[in-house]
């Protein structure tokens, strides 16, 4: 793989990267990106805030890329906020959280990704995108150690 660099202004450019659709499947993620929006409603969905994440996923096999992904800030899609935020570790599932976005960026989790075939209303002809579908609570989280007493008792010595 070339080195990544920054172009300069009179450089030539060559390398058409082609927008590829990643199989459906589960994929280890990284936040790389988060930025405040506003979802302007929809039939659906009122007006809300949203987060619109910037995901860099793969998933082991050779298969990566980049998703951009929006979580809505509605009671309608509360239950994709508390997957998010308990996928990242912020949250554990069942508890009330404060949505920490300022330690969204850098943080890892899991999710389910899926492809999401649409019309487009320009041209009429159906698309393809990826979406998350789901995110996955983090596995193998160790138990709080229990209290061991102070001191341990051994009968019969003093």
């Amino acid at each position: 793989m070339a080195e990544e660099r920054e172009f300069g202004w009179d450089d030539e450019i060559e390398n058409d990267n082609e927008f590829q659709i990643l199989p459906d499947g589960d994929y280890n993620f990284t936040v790389t990106g988060f930025e405040r929006g506003r979802h302007n409603g929809s039939a659906k969905l009122p007006p809300c805030n949203k987060a619109i994440i910037t995901l860099n996923v793969a998933d082991g096999k050779g298969n990566q890329g980049t998703i951009k992904h929006n979580l809505f800030l509605h009671t309608k899609t509360e239950g994709m906020l508390c997957a998010f935020f308990t996928a990242i570790g912020q949250r554990k599932h069942g508890e009330k959280c404060r949505m920490n976005w300022s330690a969204v960026v850098g943080a890892t989790g899991r999710c389910k990704i899926g492809i999401h075939e649409y019309t487009s209303t320009k041209t009429g002809e159906v698309l393809k995108s990826n979406e998350i579908k789901k995110f996955y609570e983090p596995t193998g989280i160790q138990a709080e150690p229990t209290q061991s007493p102070a001191s341990s008792f051994t009968p019969g010595s003093f």
